[in-house]
């Protein structure tokens, strides 16, 4: 039987803030060992519902993740590290993919924005159709604290206090340990995510709102140049319960090779399964996991995309 989880605090998911910022007045100080739990917003916050269409993405931009926080670390100072433990992590009953012309690795080559919604109310599966059945496993892309340099900075790239980092195996039960910029650390997170490939490529995962809950520990005797993570466990079980399919890029330059890669499984997606290259752009954001197969043998270099055939169920 699993103890149950104590809950010291909770947050959000309102109100919301779009970018990291030092002097953020933070809503919340703890204590090490406390816990918070969040309600989080998926990047769509509100604007996107089951029954949209994928026009409702012409002429959107980006204004930044919708991000809960900031939470203070009592006695944490710059040059420390915050420990923070992934208790649990449960999502809404529905979430959604989508990209828009000239976003993510291969946003360029589409002429028309694309969007899907998924149904997450089982628990278990997110079912895209025709037989493909993705697994849901819950985490939060963007864990962070305030950078050192003053003013207003962008949520999309990562840094080295974390942030965007779309790290899928941040589920529940692992632990990521962040370097601490400034006094009090200054946590914030979001971006919801119900499942994701590695890489991430169309730019959306399944986004999602989720509830949290983390645990803090502020670790003054360790000190960091950038995230560190562990899981609890082997790495993808639920998908690595069957084979899988790969194709390759092998170009002289690693994002060449990335984008070549991802190329073939569209086109085998499209070849074995019958789903058009905008759905099969999709499923690759969402389950397909890119590897750097080998970066010694210049001038070439091999990048691997991993399709897991578990996914197939009929």
């Amino acid at each position: 039987m699993t103890a149950e989880i104590r809950i010291d605090h909770e947050l959000g998911p309102e109100p919301i803030h779009r970018n990291w910022d030092n002097s953020r007045a933070p809503l919340l100080t703890v204590d090490t060992g406390e816990t918070v739990r969040f309600n989080t917003y998926g990047v769509g916050d509100g604007w996107l519902t089951p029954d949209s269409k994928a026009d409702a993405l012409i002429g959107r931009t980006f204004m930044g993740h919708p991000l809960t926080g900031p939470v203070a670390m009592r006695g944490a100072r710059a040059g420390d590290t915050l420990q923070i433990d992934v208790l649990d992590i449960t999502t809404v009953p529905w979430g959604y993919t989508y990209f828009n012309v000239g976003r993510g690795l291969l946003g360029d080559e589409f002429d028309a924005p694309h969007l899907k919604a998924w149904d997450l109310s089982d628990g278990h599966l997110a079912w895209f159709g025709k037989g493909i059945a993705v697994p849901i496993e819950p985490f939060l892309g963007v864990m962070g604290l305030a950078p050192a340099e003053a003013g207003e900075h962008s949520t999309m790239p990562p840094r080295r206090m974390g942030g965007n980092m779309d790290i899928k195996q941040l589920t529940a039960g692992s632990t990521l340990w962040l370097p601490i910029e400034v006094d009090g650390a200054r946590f914030s997170t979001g971006d919801g995510h119900a499942a994701q490939g590695d890489g991430e490529v169309c730019v959306t995962a399944i986004e999602c709102g989720l509830t949290s809950t983390l645990r803090f520990t502020l670790r003054s005797d360790l000190h960091l140049e950038s995230p560190e993570l562990r899981t609890d466990g082997p790495l993808i079980p639920i998908t690595n319960s069957a084979g899988w399919h790969a194709t390759t890029g092998v170009e002289s330059d690693l994002m060449a090779a990335t984008k070549a890669a991802i190329r073939r499984m569209i086109a085998f997606l499209g070849r074995e399964f019958g789903l058009s290259r905008g759905d099969a752009y999709i499923l690759c954001s969402v389950a397909v996991d890119l590897k750097i197969s080998e970066v010694v043998d210049a001038p070439n270099w091999i990048v691997s995309a991993f399709l897991p055939l578990s996914i197939f169920r009929s």
